[in-house]
């Protein structure tokens, strides 16, 4: 069987502050843009790459979702506990010295982890975990 990953999903609640970070500070392009004010799909990808990509969408825009949900996925954005993503980098030190001086929450400084990676982690501008592993 050969399967690849083709899109992940990360909530947003501000597209402009997403973008910020992910693309300006983290140097991913964007792949398409679609919609408007805070309801847009942002697909985003590593430079030079398509896949796999990331799209970042508005958070229980699903028609099927209650507003118990939407409350429980808001307040888990809020704690950083809704969403997680995994990146690596050949420098984990010069990615982390320019991701906090972004503005980005640190929640962990580069750290030789027991399992064998050194990584670091933040919270983006929505909240969702964003932990990067040294390739």
């Amino acid at each position: 069987m050969d399967i690849s990953i083709h899109h992940t999903f990360l909530p947003h609640t501000d597209p402009e502050a997403s973008l910020a970070f992910y693309r300006d500070t983290l140097g991913f392009e964007v792949l398409a843009d679609v919609g408007e004010g805070t309801m847009r799909w942002i697909t985003i990808a590593p430079a030079g790459s398509r896949t796999p990509s990331i799209v970042l969408n508005p958070p229980a825009a699903d028609p099927g979702i209650t507003e118990d949900e939407r409350n429980t996925i808001a307040e888990m954005m809020a704690k950083g506990t809704f969403a997680t993503i995994v990146l690596s980098t050949p420098d984990l030190e010069a990615t982390f010295e320019t991701v906090q001086a972004s503005g980005a929450e640190v929640t962990q400084e580069p750290t030789d982890q027991p399992w064998g990676v050194r990584d670091c982690a933040f919270r983006d501008p929505a909240g969702n975990h964003v932990r990067i592993n040294q390739a």
